[in-house]
């Protein structure tokens, strides 16, 4: 068997062919990406734009920002408090009316799912949150 030809089971196989013949192409690539692409490696201090300016610095409050204006029609009605209390932070979100429906979800599923993402997120940063969805 010669490298490259295909044999059942050898699902991968890879040829000396496929491989980089040195580091400057490896190089190339990574120049090809610009501000802004998907698949670009993203710094640190990238993360805080995620949902644009983060008000209190904490990795929850961002993600909660971000989910909210993602499903609010009226994104620039979302207003996420943050209270800290012992090692824990309270999130206190505000939409408008309209939107309301939305954030909640049928039987709350979506503001279920909402209080997990945001739960992992402060795990991610050692913090216990809440999510509190406020009717004005």
């Amino acid at each position: 068997m010669t490298t490259g030809e295909y044999e059942s089971g050898d699902v991968n196989t890879i040829s000396d062919e496929d491989e980089f013949e040195d580091e400057e192409e490896l190089d190339d690539e990574e120049d090809d990406y610009e501000d802004g692409d998907v698949n670009a490696v993203a710094s640190e201090s990238s993360y805080d734009d995620m949902a644009g300016n983060r008000s209190e610095g904490s990795t929850p409050t961002a993600v909660l920002t971000y989910i909210a204006k993602a499903l609010s029609d009226e994104p620039e009605a979302v207003v996420v408090q943050a209270e800290e209390r012992r090692g824990s932070i309270r999130l206190r979100l505000h939409v408008a009316p309209e939107d309301m429906g939305r954030v909640i979800g049928r039987r709350g599923r979506t503001a279920q799912a909402i209080r997990a993402l945001v739960g992992a997120a402060g795990a991610h940063d050692g913090v216990q949150t809440s999510v509190d969805i406020v009717d004005d």
